[in-house]
């Protein structure tokens, strides 16, 4: 497996497949290819499709800036080793010069023919299970592995991630009006937190943590600086719960660090073995994988044994299975907002639950990634972030 600093991208929203990616891929392209005269960026299938609503063309044009470069659509067309594909020319005196088919596979990373960019192995076991079984052996926690295999200078940039987090919390709670776009969303962070603070008891609790996750979203959806985690789409769920318990149960800024490092590294299971993106399986590895980070980094968190944690994240992994990406309008918003709300609440019911069990269960995390994959093949491409159904099919403003 790969370091977890590739979990871990910070970078602008709102999405990490649509924006982050493409925006590598054309620096990349653009390094290669410095004395030409224009570029041409063709984007196919879930890429093309919702890009306009992730705001691709804008991202990728002012990447190539001050070169001209032209933006084709292809959403009807798919290119062979991901939904979302695209093909990158520069042209020399109207002839095309060079080109590059890549694919932007979710969490930011690209893929070409060659395989996956930066993809050098730093883990010797590729599942939860093997991890578990070898720290149980060692008498390891899940950060001292990360720590093991990463050394110690993953502290800083944990760090640095943990920094960015709160930052877009704070950002996010401050900034009130409307999210760009057709939808004319109204932001909600700022009045749920205030709401929350002038509560009580679970009512307080529970508005609190949705307030965090709603303010990096909303930050999100804005393109504001956030970290991927383990996408932008999904980028509001761990750092609402680290958040969360650092405010209200005094966790130290060490625990916070070390929590990071496991959620990285149960992320880092899902990405080897299934998928992170929303237009190859689904938001059930958005979603679904932010919510089992943020389970499992509580659970560590709040005092969990080792099975306790992996059983957390796989409560909050198994009750995603299943969940399509429809986002109206091709906009990271709805129902992405309100869905890393409802997360990072469910992440923490599934961290309580696992903490009152011995920590034994019959389906491990592995077989619930497994079953994901497994699902995500299953789903229509229609329910796969191509814009055409569910919610997002045939929209219109509700006025009740």
């Amino acid at each position: 497996m790969q370091s977890i600093r590739e979990i871990y991208k910070i970078g602008y929203g709102p999405s990490s497949s649509h924006t982050i990616g493409p925006v590598r891929a054309s620096k990349i392209f653009k390094e290669k290819n410095p004395d030409v005269d224009q570029f041409r960026v063709t984007l196919y299938g879930s890429l093309a499709a919702t890009g306009k609503g992730h705001d691709t063309d804008t991202a990728i044009i002012k990447t190539f800036s001050p070169k001209k470069v032209e933006i084709v659509w292809k959403a009807g067309e798919n290119l062979p080793l991901h939904p979302n594909g695209m093909i990158l020319e520069s042209f020399k005196d109207n002839e095309v010069i060079n080109n590059w088919i890549v694919y932007s596979i979710g969490g930011g990373d690209l893929r070409d023919e060659n395989g996956i960019l930066n993809d050098e192995k730093v883990y010797t076991h590729t599942t939860l299970s093997e991890i578990l079984d070898w720290c149980s052996n060692q008498g390891k926690t899940f950060w001292g592995y990360v720590e093991d295999h990463e050394g110690e200078e993953i502290w800083d940039f944990l760090k640095d991630v943990w920094k960015i987090m709160k930052r877009s919390i704070k950002n996010g709670l401050d900034n009130e009006g409307v999210l760009p776009g057709d939808i004319k969303l109204a932001r909600k962070a700022s009045s749920y937190y205030m709401k929350a603070k002038n509560s009580k008891g679970a009512v307080k609790n529970q508005g609190l943590l949705f307030s965090y996750a709603l303010a990096v979203s909303e930050e999100n959806a804005e393109g504001g600086e956030i970290v991927t985690s383990p996408t932008c789409g999904s980028s509001g769920v761990l750092p609402a719960i680290l958040y969360y318990l650092k405010s209200e149960e005094k966790i130290t800024e060490k625990k916070i660090l070390r929590a990071l490092a496991t959620a990285g590294l149960i992320a880092n299971v899902v990405k080897r073995n299934a998928s992170i993106s929303g237009a190859e399986v689904g938001c059930q590895g958005e979603i679904g994988t932010a919510c089992a980070m943020a389970a499992g980094a509580a659970a560590q968190v709040m005092g969990g044994s080792l099975r306790q944690i992996e059983y957390s994240a796989e409560m909050g992994f198994e009750h995603n299975l299943g969940l399509t990406c429809d986002p109206i309008g091709g906009y990271v918003q709805i129902p992405c907002i309100e869905r890393n709300a409802i997360a990072a609440g469910k992440a923490l019911e599934c961290t309580v639950y696992a903490l009152f069990s011995d920590g034994s269960h019959k389906i491990s995390f592995d077989k619930a990634v497994e079953t994901m994959a497994e699902t995500g093949r299953d789903i229509q491409s229609a329910y796969r972030e191509t814009g055409i159904g569910g919610l997002a099919k045939g929209w219109k403003p509700f006025h009740s």
